[in-house]
């Protein structure tokens, strides 16, 4: 007979997922195990084998979840009749406090992504192309001079966006709305500005 799902499987799965990177995040990913793991979460051995049967499976969920629900936060905002510059305030914003909380997963991503099968690591950078697309078609609008026949310089102007946020992100774990949001408005100032000279 096949085993029911308990009624909190998805909050236990959750606080799985959340503990996990935190572990991964603070002992490194390959010398982290799942007894670990399960310590942290206070369970057994056996319990958390009944969510995952390894710790690849358990680090593409980790991955899985958050870089699709940060690909989905991004397509989800309304910038339908906002100006270029608009659209670009609102990303970074966006994106800024969407890391809110998830330092831990951030920084796994790095390391953990070439750990995983070709197959799995395809479907996460699927993820991160689309918020690259995003940004770099918002670019794109603001400056088609610089950027038409140029893919590379539209390529390297938008990671370097992301590099910005990405450096905060190290740098000021912990940040709260207020200077996330801030910082936000200095980046896309940099990145407006900076377009004019492009």
């Amino acid at each position: 007979m096949a085993r029911t799902i308990a009624k909190d499987h998805d909050q236990k799965r959750i606080n799985i997922l959340k503990t996990a990177a935190r572990v991964f995040a603070t002992d490194g990913i390959a010398r982290a195990s799942m007894s670990q793991v399960a310590k942290a979460c206070g369970i057994s051995k056996a319990n958390i084998y009944h969510y995952y049967d390894g710790k690849d499976a358990l680090l593409f969920d980790i991955l899985d979840t958050y870089l699709r629900s940060l690909r989905d936060q991004m397509a989800g905002l309304s910038l339908d009749g906002l100006s270029p510059e608009e659209k670009l305030r609102q990303i970074v914003r966006a994106t800024l406090l969407a890391y809110e909380g998830m330092d831990a997963e951030h920084k796994i991503q790095t390391e953990g992504i070439p750990q995983l099968p070709e197959d799995q690591q395809d479907v996460l950078k699927t993820y991160q192309r689309d918020m690259v697309r995003q940004l770099s078609a918002v670019l794109r609008e603001l400056s088609p001079r610089a950027f038409d026949g140029n893919s590379r310089k539209l390529h390297s102007a938008t990671m370097s966006i992301y590099g910005m946020l990405n450096w905060f992100y190290v740098w000021n774990q912990g940040a709260d709305k207020k200077t996330r949001q801030d910082y936000a408005s200095l980046v896309s100032d940099l990145a407006l500005n900076g377009l004019k000279g492009l």
